[in-house]
């Protein structure tokens, strides 16, 4: 059950993630605007797009997925506040993939784990 919990959420979440993404990286007038609005600038969303599309196939390599969903979360938790604090809007989206990223990173801690030295 474990097992096909990671999949699904994997595959959502990647999905969905690698969907806006492309989005930003493509210049979609919709997301342009968007970042026009936060005023940082447009290399922001250039980055935050990379983020995204990197962060969504991280999740499929098994050695870097944990990192993956870690780096999806902060993501999120960044497009959360943009959207209580000055775009507006509902944050559900952002809400909803910030607590997939967190479960998924939670799930594959494990790989984390296997991976500290060992003492001697």
């Amino acid at each position: 059950m474990r097992n096909m919990t990671v999949w699904i959420l994997t595959i959502v979440s990647a999905g969905m993630l690698m969907l806006a993404g492309t989005m930003k990286l493509a210049g979609v007038q919709m997301q342009v605007d968007l970042f026009a609005t936060l005023g940082i600038g447009q290399w922001f969303r250039y980055v935050t797009g990379l983020l995204e599309v990197g962060g969504a196939i991280g999740l499929f390599v098994p050695a870097a997925a944990t990192y993956a969903a870690l780096l999806l979360a902060a993501v999120m938790v960044g497009a959360v506040a943009t959207h209580l604090l000055i775009i507006g809007g509902s944050p559900l989206v952002p809400i909803v993939l910030l607590g997939a990223t967190l479960t998924l990173a939670w799930l594959r801690r494990e790989r984390i784990s296997s991976l500290r030295p060992v003492a001697v």
